[in-house]
């Protein structure tokens, strides 16, 4: 990390579809936030897949990433990423080659290997599945080699390309909650993004790991590494809390089984915890940063120190969308993001 540098904000969405809400709200939220983040000055806006989950509407980053791209401008669009054990390596290529034509220098492919879903949800998008990290790696090198054109001799690269032919390719980055993907992208010479909010233990040293072991690519001279985590910024201590507490327990009752969407803050009131239950929230509480504008400043700022990194990707779920977008306008200002003028209005 280059501590001189300031630090910079990029999204993650997941398309949250909170209780009573449907997802083609969810969905237009997206790019209402997408155009709202753009304006704001964040680096990048990318898309999560989720499948067979009420509670998130993006299932196919590659298709809601040809919206948002005509949605924006100058932010950075891309996967967050795509389950690359679901799909042909060709496909996956084409798709974000024709992301790439279509808004040159602004699409990232982010990989990764989780299903994303259930297993049986898994073995419906790809009974083939085996979850090796052999058949990944394989996969991995595969996809390579169609961003580069490489003709490799005696294989299946020596006649067949990604189309459309372009002169270039999307930032290629993989993503770990677990480390392992570290050293995928650490071997191909890709850039690396560290799930914090999924797992917020032992993120550093993996990202550490990633660094001693770069090889440089082509496309990537030196490492370049980020952390995703959620954020939740809020005018008042008292809201931020509220706001941290409804996620928290959200991610606990998914952990339990409970599959109800994220709803406001009395379900959290209401919500009776045995003892064991309440450790496990401190858990998920780790993997969130809030509080006011200077609180999450500082915080961040402390994470990304931690991690060596100098940018961070904030995760924002919340029951109202007025409460999300205002948590990415209070982060834009506390970091003095460059913004631009307003463009379209934003759907609340």
């Amino acid at each position: 990390m280059d501590t001189t540098s300031p630090i910079r904000l990029s999204v993650l969405d997941q398309s949250p579809v909170p209780l009573g809400r449907t997802p083609r709200e969810a969905l237009q939220h997206t790019l209402d936030l997408a155009r709202l983040t753009d304006r704001l000055g964040y680096s990048r806006f990318w898309v999560s897949e989720h499948h067979n989950a009420t509670s998130l509407a993006g299932s196919a980053p590659e298709v809601l990433l040809a919206r948002l791209g005509a949605e924006t401008s100058r932010i950075r669009i891309g996967s967050g990423g795509v389950m690359l054990p679901h799909y042909s390596a060709l496909k996956v290529a084409e798709n974000f080659r024709l992301l790439e034509a279509l808004y040159p220098g602004r699409v990232d492919l982010g990989i990764g290997r989780a299903p994303g879903t259930d297993r049986i949800t898994a073995h419906a998008l790809n009974p083939n599945n085996t979850f090796s990290d052999e058949d990944f790696g394989e996969q991995l090198m595969s996809l390579r080699a169609y961003l580069r054109d490489e003709e490799v001799p005696d294989t299946i690269h020596e006649k067949v390309k990604a189309a459309p032919f372009i002169s270039t390719v999307p930032e290629l980055w993989l993503l770990s909650s677990s480390g392992q993907s570290g050293l995928f992208a650490a071997h191909i010479g890709a850039a690396f993004s560290f799930a914090h909010f999924i797992n917020p233990v032992g993120g550093p040293k993996m990202v550490q790991l990633y660094r001693e072991r770069f090889q440089p690519s082509p496309e990537l001279a030196q490492p370049l590494a980020n952390v995703a985590v959620f954020v939740l910024c809020a005018d008042t201590e008292a809201k931020a809390q509220e706001l941290a507490d409804t996620l928290a327990l959200q991610m606990l009752k998914l952990e339990l089984g409970d599959r109800t969407p994220v709803g406001p803050y009395s379900t959290v009131q209401a919500y009776s915890l045995a003892p064991e239950q309440r450790h496990r929230l401190a858990h998920h509480h780790r993997r969130i940063v809030s509080g006011t504008p200077a609180q999450v400043k500082e915080e961040l700022t402390q994470l990304a120190a931690h991690y060596q990194v100098d940018e961070v990707v904030a995760v924002t779920i919340a029951y109202e969308y007025e409460d999300r977008l205002r948590s990415y306008e209070l982060l834009a200002e506390a970091f003095a993001l460059e913004t631009t003028p307003a463009t379209a209005s934003i759907t609340y």
